[in-house]
């Protein structure tokens, strides 16, 4: 997107399915994404909001899931997500000590939107997820403000950067440098099309392990670099999945589970300082927040349907990872601490996938 050179502009294309228009989680229909980027010398960070449907959220909820598959993370709202099943919220994507501003931002925004929340009706359950990038940015200096969230909220497109953007921006995948990164899917069924759609924070993983499409490119680049740029895997990654597929809390909880398959095709061992945590949500049925007062229908696929979905969000997962590091560009950051682009090194060791 945006001119920006992807995974399979290098010759590489990962699994069966068809992806969308965009291959990226907006060819969901209403799914938007937008970004803050603050990048200068010591200051290398930023925001990423994703917002689920151009409706109001807080009135009309949409189903929801999350799951921890590691949990050394911070994130704020999946408690709620997992015990109501639904999502009322944009989902803020930022750095670890800037957990507490971005909650307070977008409360504060849907406060604005919402003025029955505190007096008629009861509070809000902000989404917020976080990855540390301490290496790049002065994560202690906390420069993300409220006012980085509003613009990440108003600046959602249809189309948006991958890789050094928004939270990703001082974010390492690989000892590389990682970032934002999406990719989707479609899934035909007898009853419709779908599509599945990933987005990814990447900060995680060591060189030694990067596979792509099965190539173990992290050994190749190891030995040409002489492991300059190896780094402990201490990161995270989180995982926002979005479909239109009609779904119940269940069975979403279920496909989220298994991006963890792409995570590991990319060649993640989910290692103990690393906090990988997936959110989902389908657009397919809006819940009211209030009591309409007759039975509501939530439409939902048959079980033995659920394969399809299943793949579609680890193939996703899998490219979206990808493709953070390849639309990632080389960053000096805090103290002169700096990670390449794997483009760059693809480029300069005419490493191939032939």
């Amino acid at each position: 997107m945006l001119g920006q050179k992807r995974i399979r502009d290098f010759g590489v294309e990962i699994g069966n399915l068809e992806t969308g228009h965009y291959n990226s989680i907006t060819d969901i229909k209403g799914v938007t994404v937008g970004h803050v980027t603050l990048s200068g010398q010591n200051r290398q960070t930023g925001v990423t909001a994703i917002i689920p449907h151009q409706g109001n959220l807080f009135k009309e909820k949409l189903i929801a899931a999350s799951h921890v598959i590691n949990g050394f993370g911070k994130t704020i709202g999946t408690i709620q997500i997992n015990e109501l099943g639904t999502l009322e919220t944009p989902i803020i994507l930022t750095n670890t000590l800037s957990v507490g501003t971005a909650a307070d931002a977008l409360i504060e925004y849907m406060l604005e939107t919402n003025p029955e929340i505190g007096r008629t009706t009861g509070t809000v359950n902000p989404v917020i997820a976080e990855c540390n990038d301490m290496f790049l940015n002065d994560i202690r200096a906390r420069c993300i403000t409220k006012e980085h969230v509003f613009q990440a909220i108003k600046n959602a497109s249809s189309e948006f950067k991958e890789g050094t953007a928004g939270a990703g921006c001082g974010m390492l995948c690989y000892s590389l440098k990682g970032g934002i990164g999406t990719s989707s899917r479609l899934m035909k069924l007898e009853h419709g099309s779908y599509t599945m759609g990933v987005l990814v924070l990447t900060n995680f993983g060591s060189l030694d392990d990067l596979k792509i499409n099965g190539k173990a490119v992290g050994k190749e680049l190891k030995e040409v670099i002489r492991g300059s740029y190896e780094e402990k895997d201490k990161g995270s990654v989180i995982i926002i999945v979005g479909t239109d597929l009609p779904v119940s809390t269940r069975q979403l909880n279920r496909i989220i589970k298994r991006a963890v398959t792409g995570l590991a095709r990319t060649g993640s061992i989910i290692t103990t300082g690393s906090g990988e945590v997936a959110i989902g949500f389908s657009t397919a049925t809006k819940i009211p927040h209030e009591n309409p007062s007759h039975l509501l229908s939530i439409p939902m696929i048959h079980e033995e349907e659920i394969d399809i979905a299943f793949r579609a969000v680890g193939e996703a997962t899998e490219e979206a990872v990808l493709n953070s590091l390849v639309t990632a560009t080389h960053v000096v950051g805090r103290d002169g601490n700096e990670r390449p682009a794997l483009s760059d090194l693809l480029s300069k060791y005419n490493i191939r996938f032939e």
